[in-house]
């Protein structure tokens, strides 16, 4: 008579749960280094772990690594199916139209700015009360590597890549408040970048300004994503020049 497999499918059922419990135990324990480490909250690092840290509300930060042909291939539907408009007046348009400051969208106990930082910065140090003091920054918009420090905060600032200006201008000033403290606070429309090219940008459109050659590409797929997410038409310029900006993708 054949013998039952049947306590062999037991062990190795015990197996994988002991498999899986060790993983939880290993992730625990990282959260608890890195808070002991960086004085964060063990729960905010148990969330970055686990894939639900300051990315959750949003698209993570563009890499500057080449972008997958599929991803470029939807990028060109997406592009060829937003409407296209000319931007309006600014009108009475003011910044706080899109909320005052950075809030804590994604519950994490941070506000949006050092989110950002954090999750852009290499080697970033964050103070217990979420405060980003120190970093290095491979800036997307000129391709250098910058020194960040608590002492020259403006020497790296948080960039919109679809600016609140313009996203005004194409349709925003319709939004209710909610909606527009939302856009200005998306993950996947904000960059750590370097001061200056932040303020050279200013509220242009890609059509008036672009980033380095190297990151054109993803640049241009940040702002597809955007537009599109929130149903914002493009001036006809910046449709062209954000299919130009997607030629440059390998």
């Amino acid at each position: 008579m054949p013998r039952s497999s049947r306590p062999a499918a037991r062990q190795s059922d015990r197996g994988r749960l002991a498999g899986v419990f060790a993983s939880v135990v290993a992730v625990i324990a990282l959260a608890a280094l890195i808070s002991a480490l960086t004085g964060r909250d063990f729960f905010a690092g148990l969330r970055e772990l686990t894939g639900d840290g300051p990315q959750a509300g949003g698209t993570a930060a563009p890499s500057q690594a080449p972008a997958p042909p599929a991803d470029v291939r939807e990028a060109r539907e997406v592009l060829a199916g937003i409407e296209v408009a000319e931007p309006r007046p600014r009108g009475d348009y003011e910044r706080d139209e899109f909320g005052s400051g950075w809030v804590d969208t994604d519950g994490n106990g941070c506000p949006t700015r050092h989110d950002v930082l954090a999750r852009d910065l290499d080697d970033a140090v964050v103070e217990s009360d979420c405060r980003v003091v120190a970093g290095v920054l491979d800036d997307p918009y000129t391709g250098e590597r910058i020194e960040f420090s608590s002492d020259d905060p403006q020497a790296v600032q948080i960039d919109h890549v679809v600016p609140l200006s313009l996203a005004w201008r194409m349709g925003a000033d319709e939004w209710d408040r909610d909606r527009r403290v939302e856009f200005a606070n998306d993950f996947g429309n904000l960059l750590a970048a370097d001061g200056p090219a932040n303020g050279e940008k200013s509220d242009s459109g890609p059509a008036e300004w672009q980033p380095y050659a190297g990151y054109r590409c993803s640049y241009a797929l940040s702002y597809i994503d955007v537009t599109h997410r929130y149903g914002l038409p493009l001036a006809a310029e910046d449709r062209d020049a954000l299919a130009g900006m997607l030629d440059t993708c390998a």
